[in-house]
């Protein structure tokens, strides 16, 4: 009995009109990131798992998806190992490379890998899939592109200003108004985390912060609890359950709450650097937004953080993040090379300009004019049509099978192909074409350059 087909949970088959409109998205985002100056790399789709592993923190290392060794995989397996059924003990001897994650950390692998090659300040965009092993849902899928421009090499601030600025130009480009890119400090984290005596709980803290907007004040405070964060340090964070207002009101709350911690100051000084040069240059589209509960839940941020929202009314999370990492090479064994990226999510975008009817009409274009087919000498001489046709960029072409009239007409039709062109025997003796307009039924005998002229 034949197997019904059938895809894995979260992945999907993309149709020509999806696909025309996911490249329409990622040529104006690989434009904008050339504009600005980055550089495109590829990286492999899988990792060796040494090199993903830890980089997430535990939640994150849950949804790398594992690739078993080929072969007898089960060999290295020792009885004791086996028995035990500890994943920790049996994973890494039976699964040796993994799925990539994100472009990050694949990109701190290839800068380590590369350095001699690479020219510091280094601005590369990379834009590929990455896997993770989520719970599918709206915007939500377990393989997705990501679409990724980063900076090693330079510990300016200006860097993020400009990263700001590529958001913006690049929802500008894509005619979505009214996003919000919300920022962020980790400094300013680990400052709160040092005012509440949980220091060594950071990771801890951040994470279960990052889910304010998600759970809510009170589930937010009883995951902090059941990371062993005091009832006294969860009481002392009510201010930042409650801080509002504009970008200079909410530094002000900010500086009193982290008075004594150095780590917190700086991260807010950094914060007030990058809003005073936006204020100065100006965006066209989006807005900046400070965010004291974004955390982003990732263990190499260690500077601003970024995340941006969807126009209000849009039920989406974000449709891009990011951040500085000062150390994340380091753990590949190059030391002191500090970092910034974004990242554009690419699905949710596109599920966002679908919603609200942003892309543009002609997106779907694709054949302008069939060539019907009545027998091999005409076929013959429509393919010397069609291919002056497409040397002139008019995207053309010819019915493969002698087939009835009404059927070729009818493929044109559920095609969507605006145009046909009949040459029988008559067009053949007088070496002229039959223009057909499907919409109206409109017919027009031209000689091959007004066929051209007409169809471009």
């Amino acid at each position: 009995m034949a197997q019904k087909p059938s895809i894995p949970k979260g992945t999907r088959d993309f149709n020509a009109l999806e696909v025309a409109k996911r490249s329409y998205i990622m040529n104006v985002i690989k434009e904008q990131f050339e504009l600005y100056g980055f550089q495109p790399i590829e990286t492999p789709s899988f990792e060796n798992s040494e090199t993903l592993m830890g980089k997430y923190g535990d939640e994150g290392d849950r949804l790398i998806f594992k690739i078993l060794n080929s072969g007898d995989y089960l060999k290295k397996i020792s009885n004791e190992d086996y028995d035990s059924k500890s994943e920790t003990r049996i994973t890494p001897k039976i699964s040796e490379k993994a799925l990539r994650y994100d472009l990050t950390v694949p990109f701190a692998r290839y800068v380590v890998q590369h350095q001699n090659e690479i020219e510091f300040p280094f601005k590369r965009y990379q834009i590929q899939p990455v896997w993770r092993a989520d719970r599918p849902q709206k915007g939500r899928f377990r393989e997705f592109y990501q679409c990724d421009a980063d900076v090693v090499g330079s510990t300016s601030l200006f860097q993020e200003v400009e990263f700001v600025q590529l958001y913006d130009a690049v929802f500008t480009a894509l005619d979505l108004k009214g996003v919000t890119i919300k920022i962020n400090n980790r400094k300013i984290l680990s400052g709160i985390a040092e005012v509440i005596g949980a220091q060594d709980k950071l990771i801890d803290f951040t994470v279960a912060l990052d889910k304010l907007d998600k759970i809510g004040e009170e589930k937010v405070k009883e995951e902090m609890r059941g990371k062993g964060i005091s009832e006294d340090g969860i009481s002392k964070l009510q201010p930042l359950f409650s801080l509002r207002g504009d970008f200079g009101t909410q530094v002000k709350s900010l500086k009193s709450i982290l008075n004594t911690s150095k780590v917190g100051l700086k991260g807010i000084e950094e914060l007030e650097f990058i809003d005073a040069a936006i204020t100065n240059l100006g965006l066209k589209t989006a807005t900046l937004q400070l965010d004291v509960t974004l955390a982003r839940g990732l263990n190499y941020y260690t500077g601003a953080i970024f995340e941006v929202a969807a126009p209000e009314g849009v039920k989406m999370s974000s449709i891009g993040g990011g951040g500085r990492y000062d150390d994340l090479t380091s753990i590949f064994g190059k030391p002191d090379t500090s970092g910034v990226g974004i990242s554009f999510g690419l699905d949710r975008i596109y599920l966002v300009l679908e919603e609200l009817n942003l892309f543009p009409k002609t997106i779907a274009d694709a054949t302008k004019v069939l060539f019907i087919n009545f027998g091999e000498k005409e076929a013959l001489t429509c393919l010397e049509a069609v291919t002056k046709l497409r040397e002139h960029g008019v995207k053309a072409e010819l019915y493969p099978d002698d087939a009835k009239m009404k059927k070729q007409m009818t493929h044109a039709n559920r095609r969507n192909i605006p145009y046909v062109v009949l040459v029988g025997e008559e067009e053949l003796n007088s070496g002229m074409y039959t223009l057909k307009y499907m919409k109206t039924g409109e017919q027009q005998k031209l000689k091959l350059e007004e066929l051209l002229s007409s169809l471009k």
